[in-house]
Order: C-alpha cells, then structure tokens, then sequence
C-alpha cells in the first residue's frame, strides 16, 4: 500500500514538474528579497537584572545559534526582533519563573553564527572553520534545511552532514545539548503557490523525518517540534488567526510574532534539557 502510494505521488510530481518549474522560477524572481536584520551578533546579558550578581556564584549559561536565514533572523528589522533577541528575553522570562533555572544560572552569554542561504554542508564548514571557544557550549541552537530541500541535497549527504554537524559539535564546541528545529512547513509559506508549495512542502518533510531520526540516533541532540499553527490557535483566544501573520513580507521568511513563539518553546525546552527533573513554575 505504501508503495504505491509513493509511485502515484512520483507519478504526479512528474507530470506536474513543468508547473513546478515554472513557478519555481516565477518565485525565485518575484519574491522579495530581504536583508539580515541589523544589531550586534553576540553578547552578555543577566538573566535576573534585579539580582546584584557581583558576589553570585551561579553559572554562566553559554548558547550560540547557528545556521540559515532564519537563525540569522532575516523577516525581522533588527537582532532584537528576531530568534536571538527574542530568545533572551524568553531565557530571563524564565529565570523568573523556573526556580531551578534560576537558582542555576545568573547569566546568558550569546552569539548568532548564521547567514542567509546556507546549507547543512555550509554549515558544517563552518563549524570547522570557527574557533573553539575557551569553555564547552551548554546549548546549541541549529536551523537547517530549508536550503537543502530547495537545493534537492539528496536524502543520503543531508543525513550524513547532519551527522558530521553532530560529530564537530560535540568533539569540538563540547556542546551540552544540541537542538534542531524542525523544517519549516513550507506547505504553508504564502510566497509558494499550489502546486508547487504541496511539492516543496513534502520534500521538506521527508528531510525533516531524517532528521527525527538522527536525532534520536543520539544522546545530547534533540529534535524540536515547533508547531506555529497550533501556537497561533493556543494564543488566539478562540478567534481566527490568518497563518499569513506568521511569515515577513517575502511571505517566505518568519516574522517577528513567529520569532518570539519559537523562542518561547525554545526557552522552555532548554530549561527542560537543562534541568530534566525541573518543573515550570
């Protein structure tokens, strides 16, 4: 039954690749092309900025973001606005409310490695050409996929650079805990017309079952399920909420509301891996 499910959808995409051709290309040229969001990339924050923390003897709390566009926080004007800034505040929010986390750590140093239009082979390289930090990284942060799925990287190099991107991680960032975000739903994305965003949409989700899987495969990596339509529904208050909100202008790219719900899950899931016995306070 399986199979052949799977040879009439092959079926399908080959009779409608001349559409998808053509509104890929149409995409490619209409879409609107932003910028990365201005600020400063790194930083040292409190995480308590009503606590004197001058005689504290908590921990630093260390976490860099790594990976595409939307690790780079392209949909929003500034750094503030987009994963980074919106993840500190999400980080402090729960310093305040998570007594454990709190009690453990005082402060958040960050950093954003990420640039528009990367791949999970870029990324890689990356990794191995940054310098190896002076203290092990309690969390990373990684945004991948996107570009391989729009670059057809086959399914093989996709699961083996995701593994490589695990290996340096931990071999040389002595990363903690390392959390992959799920690839966006590009069925969903306002700048993919149908046929084609159905197309895009599926060969996004083969990779992201890939990538579930290789995380799974190990300890310390953990797949993160953001689900924005079922976050829009829990913050709408019963009322309807147009899934277009949630993407920039190039209805493309996240925007700033998107932003801050994949912060706040991102926030409450690294207190979790952080502290696995903790509650939410």
């Amino acid at each position: 039954m399986v199979a052949a499910t799977k040879i009439k959808a092959n079926a399908k995409d080959l009779l409608f690749a001349p559409i998808y051709l053509y509104q890929g290309r149409k995409v490619r040229r209409n879409t609107l092309r932003l910028p990365e969001p201005k600020g400063v990339r790194y930083g040292r924050v409190k995480l308590d900025a009503s606590i004197d923390n001058s005689s504290d003897n908590r921990q630093t709390l260390n976490i860099i973001i790594v990976g595409d566009s939307s690790a780079a926080g392209v949909g929003s004007q500034t750094q503030q606005q987009a994963l980074a800034g919106k993840l500190i505040l999400a980080l402090q929010q729960q310093a305040l409310v998570n007594k454990v986390f709190g009690a453990q750590f005082n402060a958040l140093t960050w950093s954003v490695q990420a640039t528009t239009g990367h791949t999970s082979f870029d990324i890689l390289r990356r990794l191995y050409i940054l310098s190896k930090p002076s203290q092990p990284l309690d969390v990373m942060v990684i945004s991948v996929g996107t570009n391989d799925t729009t670059a057809n990287v086959s399914a093989h190099e996709w699961q083996q650079q995701l593994e490589d991107i695990i290996a340096i991680a931990k071999r040389k960032f002595g990363v903690r805990t390392l959390i992959f975000s799920r690839l966006p739903q590009m069925a969903q994305m306002p700048a993919l017309p149908a046929p084609l965003n159905g197309f895009m949409g599926a060969k996004a989700n083969r990779l992201d079952e890939i990538l579930q899987q290789v995380c799974a495969d190990h300890d310390g990596v953990t797949y993160m399920a953001t689900d924005f339509a079922r976050m829009l529904e829990e913050h709408s208050n019963g009322s309807p909420i147009d899934i277009a909100v949630m993407f920039a202008s190039d209805g493309f790219h996240p925007s700033s509301l998107m932003y801050g719900y994949w912060a706040q899950q991102l926030a409450v899931l690294i207190t979790q891996l952080l502290n696995p016995t903790s509650k939410d306070y």
